[in-house]
This record gives structure tokens, C-alpha cells and sequence, in this order.
């Protein structure tokens, strides 16, 4: 049995972080051969919020093969991992990300035991591209410390890997592993009349996730469409932007913000749309995106995400991230279906899901990537 700890931000409960606890999550709950993973996380959510209902600074039980540490602030962080490692011979750690102080840098720099570092689409230049001077001076040293020659990395996609590359070097160890999915078993759908729809998106609110050109989109629209907005607000000068769009649309359009959810209120919510919409302007994998799909709905989606070629598959429609006009064309399209052509956009959607990933191979990657 093989140990990994896993230095993370933040952890479910905790929600607001998005994509990254989402990959965690299903990492431990589908990946269970031969491993026990010992999590090591913050006491809180993205914003300093303190989770409520769990114990800090002890080992919590997740699942059968997940231990999960909530630590607090007072915490010796470098000082707890030291000494579980010390007691733990057959363990590697796994740094989930780049950028964070604690969960990250000093892991990397302080932990001499086997390191594999995923950076988890934080090397995209869209990524990089916010507060870009101060990532490119955090990349530059830590490649001027040679972090490739110490440490092995996960890339989920042969773009990371290259990204990979760029910034640490050409011969550094890198295994490729997508990320495991959710499935959401497929739902009643709502009858689809011509001249109506209802769009969601389950993102945190920030100029990456594109909901300000969804609006922009949206002033053009001569049907009745409902756009309902789930998620937290990540950046609320971009917020306030899109707050003044929604207050200047026309009649027709009904936008709702409904703040963020669990994983477990997602089915609940995509269940009351006919169509995801989430023109991102990068996404590593895009989970709310996967499982829109699994559960039959079809995505309005941009070009920079790993799933593309949706209208070939009557699953959905890619379009450019900045195409305005092209996101105004494609609610129309959804918008004047009738329900018989859109239960085959629905069929399409979770068949799309169904043929998008191996599971058997992604175990088989993992197995490479933990040596187990």
C-alpha cells in the first residue's frame, strides 16, 4: 500500500475553489488501487470563509482509502508533513498547483521526499496572463532553484505537458493523465418549446469563465431565454460589470444569480435547464462542463477547452471565446429548436460524454504516475 499526501488548497466541503477540489475529489473516490491518501488542506474556503461541521487539525475520514487534515492557521504545516513522512516509508507527495505560499512553494522547497507537482491549468497563458508579472518572476525562480531535476510532474493534457516544458525545462519526468470524471446519470428534460430556452452556468464568476460576453450575447437575443448564473464571485470588479449589462438587457431576457453550490446540488440545478452555456477562456478540463454533458444537456462552449467538436456530435456548439455574435447565433439556434430536435441534442450530449474518456486507461496512467 502505497501512501499519498496531497497538498492542496483547499477541500470539500470547501467549494468555492472550483475545478481543482473537484479533481481531488474524484481522484480519490475513483482511483483506489493499492493507495491511501492522506490529504493535508486549510481549515477554509477560497475567501477565508471557515468550514463548518468538521474537525481541525486531526485526521478526518473521507472514504475508505482518504484521510483528510483541515488545518488551521496556527498550524506548522512543513513541521506536520515532516513528521507523517518520517513515519510513513512508502509515500510520495503530491502538490496540487503552483502558485499558493503554503501549499505549494514550501512543499516543493522544504519536503525532501518524492514530489510529483500538477499544476492543474495553471501554466495556460490565459491563466498567466492575470497578475502575469508577478507568476512570471514565481516561475523564474523556481525554475532557477531547479524544481525539474527534484520533483516529477502530472500534466492532464499533452498542451500541459508542453507548458510543462517551457517553463521547467525540456527533460524533466512528466506523466500524462486526464482528470477522472462525474458522471451524472442523464435526467427528465424539460419540454422545449420553439422561441424559448433556459441557459445555466455553474462556474466561479471571473473574466476566465466569460460570463460578461454570455451577457453581451444575450442583448441580441430576440427570444425568451431565462439565464441563470450559479456560482461565487471570484472577482467582483468583473462582477460589477456584468451587473450593469443585466440591468440594460432587454424584456425578454430574464437573468438570475443563485451564488454557489455543493456537488451534490449540481444534478438538482442542471435539471432545470435545457442548455449549459460556459464560453471559458481557458479551461484544464472544465468538470461542470463534463457533467453538463453526462446529464444530457448540451454546452455552448468556447474553442480552449478539452471538449471540442460538439456540433459534429449533436452535443453542443463551439464557438470562438471572444465571438459575441457567434454566442448570439448559438442560443438562437438552441432557442427555435422544437422538443423533438432537441432530445436529439440531448441523446447527442451524453453520448458525447459516454465516448469522451476511457476510464480503464486513465487508472492505468495513474498507476504509472504514483508507481503503484
Amino acid at each position: 500500500m502505497k501512501t499519498i499526501f496531497i497538498c492542496i488548497d483547499w477541500f470539500s466541503p470547501a467549494y468555492k475553489g472550483g475545478g481543482p477540489i473537484v479533481s481531488i475529489s474524484n481522484l480519490v473516490s475513483t482511483f483506489k488501487e493499492g493507495v491511501l491518501y492522506k490529504i493535508i488542506c486549510s481549515n477554509y474556503d477560497l475567501g477565508d470563509e471557515p468550514l463548518q461541521g468538521i474537525a481541525y487539525d486531526t485526521w478526518v475520514k473521507y472514504n475508505d482509502n482518504t484521510l483528510v487534515w483541515y488545518a488551521s492557521k496556527n498550524i506548522k504545516l512543513i513541521a506536520l508533513l515532516k513528521a507523517e513522512i518520517k513515519k510513513t516509508p512508502n509515500c510520495l507527495i503530491y502538490i496540487n498547483g503552483i502558485y499558493s505560499f503554503y501549499y505549494n512553494l514550501l512543499p516543493i522547497l522544504l519536503i525532501s521526499a518524492k514530489k510529483i507537482i500538477s499544476p492543474r491549468g495553471m501554466l495556460h497563458p490565459e491563466a498567466i496572463s492575470k497578475k502575469k508579472n508577478k507568476k512570471l518572476l514565481y516561475l523564474k525562480i523556481l525554475k532557477l532553484l531547479r524544481v525539474g531535476q527534484n520533483s516529477d510532474f502530472h500534466a492532464t493534457t499533452a498542451e500541459e505537458a508542453e507548458y510543462l516544458k517551457n517553463n521547467f525545462g525540456k527533460n524533466i519526468n512528466i506523466v500524462t493523465a486526464g482528470n477522472f470524471p462525474k458522471n451524472i446519470l442523464p435526467q427528465p428534460r424539460l419540454q422545449k418549446k420553439i422561441g424559448y430556452l433556459k441557459l445555466v452556468s455553474i462556474s466561479l464568476v471571473s473574466p476566465m469563465k466569460n460570463h460578461l460576453n454570455v451577457l453581451f450575447a444575450l442583448e441580441n437575443a430576440t427570444e425568451q431565454i431565462e439565464y441563470a448564473i450559479y456560482g461565487p464571485i471570484k472577482d467582483q470588479a468583473y462582477w460589477r460589470l456584468c451587473l450593469k449589462i443585466m440591468k440594460e438587457l432587454p424584456s425578454n431576457i430574464s437573468v438570475e444569480y443563485h451564488s454557489g453550490i455543493v456537488a451534490d446540488e449540481v444534478e438538482k440545478v442542471l435539471m432545470q435547464s435545457h442548455v449549459f452555456i460556459q464560453p471559458s477562456e481557458s479551461e484544464n478540463f472544465g468538470h461542470s462542463i463534463f457533467e453538463a454533458l453526462s446529464a444530457g444537456k448540451p454546452v455552448i462552449t468556447s474553442t480552449r477547452t478539452p471538449w471540442n467538436n460538439l456540433q459534429e456530435a449533436n452535443a453542443g456548439i463551439n464557438v470562438s471565446a471572444k465571438d459575441i455574435k457567434g454566442l448570439t447565433d448559438s442560443i438562437h439556434y438552441f432557442s427555435m429548436m422544437d422538443n423533438a430536435e432537441y432530445e436529439k441534442w440531448a441523446t447527442g450530449a451524453r453520448q458525447y460524454s459516454e465516448n469522451a474518456i476511457d476510464i480503464g486507461m486513465l487508472k492505468r496512467k495513474y498507476k504509472e504516475l504514483f508507481s503503484v
